[in-house]
């Protein structure tokens, strides 16, 4: 799934071909793809409206339009595509706004995961699902006191408590290894086992992590891309996220995979008692 580093590279590459562009046509093909309002509403509501700004918050795409903000969530597979108005649609293009210069842009989802949400425009961060959104990571409220006071009641492992998006939102399963690997922290430890300072060393390298990961596009792993023709390039930086089986980069012991929560969770036993 992607996660805010990917996130933000999709919002990189449609701005410079979105922004200032009118809406003129909708066509919607998957209707759950479609949370709110109800897929006639979204199609009536959007058309001639214009796409001022794009930005994110967390894992949300949020197009800032004259009257609404489209937000977007990509889940597992979702992406774009841009084509002529007309060319015949690809078997996973589920929803598609024809712009007016005749651009076909289109969301293409494999596994039709993917929501999105029409919403009034100055309702949109004081109303679901932005509003359940907690910290992002560069946000100067996010202390070791806020986190502290976040988990240390929480008696499920902090690998899990990591991806509650009402805590920190934004970091998904492989940033939260990388993370946890960082802090020298046994992902199935308990929130609640967490100190202080440890809430430091996490909040630091979530930091770390994330920006090194903006930096290089995010991260490409099996089918996600941001756009098309464009890959992330932190895969090849990961320390333990992938490499069940290899060598520790620290101690050379060999990383272990396990399921947290029922997501697959690389670690190394030795440097993260």
């Amino acid at each position: 799934m992607p996660e805010k580093p990917e996130v933000l590279t999709v919002v990189k590459n449609l701005r410079t071909i979105l922004l200032g562009k009118k809406i003129t046509e909708c066509n919607v093909y998957w209707d759950n793809i479609i949370a709110s309002p109800t897929t006639n509403e979204f199609k009536e509501k959007i058309i001639n409206q214009k796409i001022n700004d794009i930005k994110t918050r967390g894992k949300f795409i949020v197009m800032t339009l004259d009257d609404y903000s489209l937000l977007i969530h990509l889940r597992m597979e979702g992406k774009f595509m841009f084509r002529k108005k007309g060319e015949p649609l690809g078997k996973h293009e589920h929803v598609e706004f024809i712009l007016d210069d005749d651009t076909s842009f289109r969301f293409h989802d494999t596994r039709k995961f993917g929501k999105m949400h029409l919403i009034e425009i100055d309702k949109t961060y004081i109303t679901k699902p932005l509003s359940e959104l907690g910290l992002e990571y560069d946000d100067k409220f996010l202390t070791k006191e806020y986190l502290y006071e976040k988990i240390n009641k929480k008696r499920l492992p902090i690998k899990t408590v990591l991806l509650d998006q009402s805590i920190i939102t934004g970091i998904g399963n492989i940033y939260d290894d990388e993370i946890l690997f960082m802090s020298s922290i046994n992902p199935s430890r308990k929130a609640c086992d967490i100190s202080l300072e440890e809430c430091q060393n996490i909040i630091d390298n979530c930091r770390t992590v994330l920006e090194k990961a903006i930096k290089l596009g995010g991260t490409t792993i099996k089918s996600f891309t941001s756009s098309e023709g464009v890959h992330g390039l932190f895969q090849n930086e990961l320390l333990v996220h992938g490499k069940a089986g290899e060598l520790c980069p620290k101690c050379k012991n060999t990383i272990l995979k396990t399921k947290i929560g029922g997501r697959g969770t690389h670690f190394c036993e030795i440097c993260q008692k």
